[in-house]
């Protein structure tokens, strides 16, 4: 995708540390170790990483947040550490944790957060989009962590930013809630925000992004469109998955075709991966029909988002373990 938005965001050589580290000998811990990132107007910029790779401390540090030991910040054209209230009046963030006073009601807290701002959105129509008005009576102490995160979106929207930090939107919400959320998000991505945001959910990031960035160990390993870094993926972007009786020997189904990678869950679901053809999939009818057996479900896909961040993760984790056995060999 040609990012042709002006950019919201401009992250270069961003180095956080944090300390002295006990468990690290007394030295400082490198948590950013030189992340390059980059958001635009009217799109939708997904960072996502493991626990501890160091997103929410990303955003932190964009936002102003947290002081950065090097690189650069452009917020809107400005270093966050050192801008004006103006900067801040025109960013929406939304915490992981909410961040909202346990004893206020939803209502009452989004007529006060709109106060702050000139020219807020109106409480009353934010509330029907995101259906506050359901629980508007009940202190924030007492909703369901669903709920606590339609009332902190609609305090990071209320008012009216030109760019949105958005910490895990759709975690602990109902099916019904994430439509509302994601139909939101394209709105806003509509009117021309900058938004980026986190989430663990990676068929969010493939529905919601137009930029993925993977972060990984404190910089950025991988980035593009789901398109693009589905195509960077180390197997072909087809998938066959298989409900059948379990202990089949797959293999022998597609001797001959060329090689695949076959694996068994539980209660006979098998993915089968490679560079698949019709001739894949009509050794693997045949040979069903041989023995009698008749598949639940056969269905012939490709790779998700998930596919290429669990491998990115499952490398980083063997390369960590193997720079451990360097060091204590």
């Amino acid at each position: 995708m040609l990012r042709t938005g002006d950019p919201c965001l401009e992250i270069e050589g961003l180095i956080h540390d944090v300390g002295p580290i006990a468990a690290e000998g007394g030295r400082m811990k490198r948590v950013l170790a030189g992340v390059d990132l980059a958001a635009h107007r009217g799109q939708v910029t997904v960072l996502l990483g493991v626990n501890g790779a160091g997103k929410t401390t990303t955003l932190e540090c964009a936002q102003g947040l947290r002081r950065r030991t090097g690189g650069t910040v452009r917020l809107l054209g400005q270093d966050p550490q050192t801008a004006s209230a103006e900067l801040r009046s025109r960013v929406g963030v939304m915490l992981q944790d909410g961040g909202l006073p346990p004893s206020a009601r939803p209502l009452a807290l989004l007529r006060h957060v709109a106060g702050m701002y000139r020219d807020p959105l109106p409480v009353a129509e934010l509330a029907e989009r995101l259906g506050l008005n359901e629980f508007a009576g009940t202190t924030i102490r007492r909703l369901s962590g669903g709920q606590k995160q339609r009332v902190a979106l609609a305090a990071a929207l209320i008012g009216r930013p030109d760019v949105v930090f958005l910490d895990e939107p759709s975690a602990g919400l109902d099916p019904q809630s994430r439509q509302v959320v994601f139909d939101l998000i394209a709105d806003l991505r509509t009117q021309g925000l900058g938004i980026i945001l986190t989430t663990h959910l990676l068929d969010d990031a493939e529905r919601l992004a137009d930029w993925v960035a993977i972060l990984d160990r404190g910089r950025i390993v991988a980035e593009g469109t789901v398109a693009e870094l589905l195509g960077t993926a180390t197997t072909t972007a087809r998938r066959l998955t298989l409900r059948a009786t379990a202990g089949l020997d797959l293999a022998e189904a597609f001797a001959g075709t060329g090689p695949v990678d076959i694996a068994e869950a539980p209660a006979g679901h098998y993915t089968i991966d490679g560079e698949l053809t019709t001739a894949h999939l009509a050794a693997l009818t045949r040979w069903l029909d041989a023995r009698g057996i008749m598949p639940s479900s056969l269905e012939l896909g490709r790779h998700s988002l998930e596919d290429v961040f669990l491998g990115i993760a499952e490398a980083s984790a063997e390369e960590e373990l193997a720079s451990t056995a360097r060091k204590t060999a």
